[in-house]
């Protein structure tokens, strides 16, 4: 089994069950903003990019001029209705919003925001930009993202296509119809769906739970990590207001970007 499908295995639960909110009284790193973009381009959110740009001595914290560029992105996921045939349940759900940051060495970083009580919220840091670069791919169309083997796809009306090569070996590089995509995730996720027994049993892909999830993909605790810590840098305490079932889906999604990165460097 290769890293990229290990890595993405514990991500089916993370992104098909979700559980309750988490305690209001978590702490939290940075107020809310108006907008996703405000709170992207926040002082205190560029000062977090400065360091996570500067991990590994990558560039230096005090040359690394983090900017944000252009508008945030709706980021969906698979949503469990739609595996689960409900009538009219669109393919994929808005999670978060994402917005490219670059650094002056180029380096590039995910910023997903959420919204809470009086506004946006920076809540997770991830290397790359695959959530703004599959977004523009897809000219238009509904662009999702199948976490559980790491597939973007845009829907065209009643045409499910692939963006990327793990798209590409689940459904061909011609796509399949949204009927046929429909009966691949119902036989692949069907039996994993909330209130299903691999849901009660609290797993994730062979990880025992959001606590052994959490360590696989790093510290994800206190108001940033620090760099070399991972792939991604929690601006906000365990997403705290956000859904946990979001909050899963952000440690499962560093833990595959940081395996695949491992993959390429090998």
């Amino acid at each position: 089994m290769n890293a990229r499908a290990t890595g993405a295995g514990l991500l089916t639960a993370a992104a098909l069950v979700l559980l309750g909110a988490l305690p209001a009284d978590a702490a939290e790193a940075l107020p809310p903003a108006p907008t996703p973009e405000q709170a992207a381009s926040a002082p205190g959110t560029l000062d977090t990019l400065s360091r996570f740009f500067a991990r590994d001595g990558a560039v230096a914290r005090s040359a690394a001029a983090p900017r944000v560029e252009g508008r945030s992105v709706p980021v969906r996921i698979l949503s469990p209705d739609f595996v689960a045939g409900k009538p009219g349940a669109p393919v994929a759900r808005v999670e978060f919003r994402a917005s490219r940051a670059v650094s002056s060495d180029g380096q590039k970083a995910s910023l997903w925001t959420v919204e809470r009580a009086g506004g946006w919220q920076v809540v997770n840091i991830a290397t790359g930009d695959d959530e703004i670069r599959y977004a523009e791919l897809g000219g238009g169309g509904l662009v999702f993202r199948e976490p559980q083997i790491d597939a973007w796809y845009v829907q065209n009306g009643a045409k499910v296509l692939p963006l990327d090569e793990d798209a590409v070996r689940a459904v061909g590089r011609n796509g399949t119809s949204l009927a046929g995509y429909r009966e691949r995730v119902a036989r692949a996720y069907g039996d994993k769906l909330p209130g299903s027994a691999y849901a009660k049993k609290g797993t994730a892909g062979g990880y025992g739970g959001p606590g052994a999830a959490a360590s696989a993909a790093g510290p994800m605790t206190g108001p940033a990590a620090e760099p070399g810590a991972g792939a991604a840098v929690t601006v906000a305490s365990a997403t705290a207001g956000a859904g946990a079932g979001l909050a899963l889906l952000l440690v499962s999604v560093a833990a595959v970007r940081r395996r695949r990165a491992t993959t390429r460097e090998s």
